[in-house]
């Protein structure tokens, strides 16, 4: 596996944001369960990150553990919406400059609303993409949050 840096290391870099780096060989196509395990990580500190479509037209990030689901009615209150829906895969890359299997919170093209499960919020380390599949990023969840503006709220199930 190729252990280069990616652009979400280079944004963390340039933000003096303190991360470790994770490599592994994703395999195909693979869940989050798996990643978490190919890491050697609890699944509740490994989080995947979704993006959704609100009512509004508004685009937002979910921030979730891998083995939870979205929970849409406390998410699109969280963001102050009616109703929000995930975007189809095809908005994903053009949207975010990410890859399903790859997207992640920091270094998207643009800065969305962003909500981390409250979850994570205390955990010592959560674990994200780092822009590519079989590459994640691990840091604190309060310099994660600090650095993509992102609020916690329980949004996962």
């Amino acid at each position: 596996m190729s252990e280069e840096k990616t652009n979400v290391m280079r944004v963390l870099d340039q933000k003096k944001t303190a991360y470790t780096p994770h490599w592994f060989d994703p395999k195909g196509s693979l869940d989050g369960g798996t990643a978490a395990a190919l890491l050697g990580k609890d699944p509740a500190t490994v989080c995947k990150t979704l993006v959704t479509q609100g009512a509004s037209k508004k685009y937002y990030v979910f921030v979730i553990p891998v083995l939870k689901e979205l929970d849409l009615k406390a998410a699109a209150k969280a963001v102050g919406e009616k109703s929000i829906e995930m975007i189809k895969q095809a908005q994903l890359l053009p949207l975010t400059g990410y890859i399903h299997g790859g997207c992640s919170p920091i270094g998207m093209k643009k800065q969305f609303t962003t909500v981390l499960d409250q979850s994570v919020e205390n955990l010592p380390t959560v674990t994200v993409s780092a822009g590519k599949i079989g590459c994640q990023v691990e840091l604190a969840p309060g310099e994660l949050a600090a650095l993509v503006r992102a609020s916690f709220a329980p949004v996962g199930k």
